[in-house]
């Protein structure tokens, strides 16, 4: 019995392993330069002139950051926190004004979480006509229990708003 292989396989196995090498050649050195500045298109001429080293067998993974922007004579560094300073008075009116905001907010959700517990009628709500389905109707029921749920939990938030100082 003769085992041979064949003259196409052998071609293939060449071509890959060249291609594999000239891969090596182009790309697959990483240097790792002072400052951890990472590159692979240096000459190893240029990149002993820079002090690089040679980074082998490790794949690398580089994420660019954007660079921080220098200040500038005009920014808000330059003007001091006394710029950004608001007068007391125009303060507390900015408070009051909220605060009622708040509290009006607060009147129209529990007015809407009355008339939500009212149609909800402790879990036997009317049916609708399109409910003849019993399954549709448990469904809505559900909704509305979740939604008086939230409701509640918004309530609370907003209270919890109120009585921050």
């Amino acid at each position: 019995m003769r085992f041979g292989i064949s003259a196409g396989w052998v071609s293939v196995a060449i071509c890959g392993a060249v291609a594999g090498h000239a891969m090596a050649a182009d790309g697959a050195v990483m240097y790792r330069c002072p400052g951890n500045d990472y590159n692979n298109t240096l000459s190893p001429k240029d990149a002993k002139d820079k002090g690089c080293k040679t980074i082998e067998g490790a794949p690398i993974t580089i994420i660019q950051s954007p660079k921080p922007r220098p200040a500038t004579a005009g920014s808000s560094a330059s003007a001091g926190p006394a710029a950004s300073r608001i007068d007391p008075a125009e303060q507390r009116a900015r408070d009051s004004d909220a605060k009622r905001i708040l509290e009006a907010e607060l009147k129209r959700e529990e007015d809407r979480l009355a008339a939500m517990k009212a149609e909800y009628n402790n879990g036997e709500p009317e049916r609708l006509g399109n409910e003849k389905n019993f399954q549709k109707y448990m469904d809505r029921v559900g909704e509305m229990k979740a939604a008086i749920i939230r409701k509640e939990s918004d309530i609370v938030a907003i209270k919890r708003e109120l009585t921050k100082p």
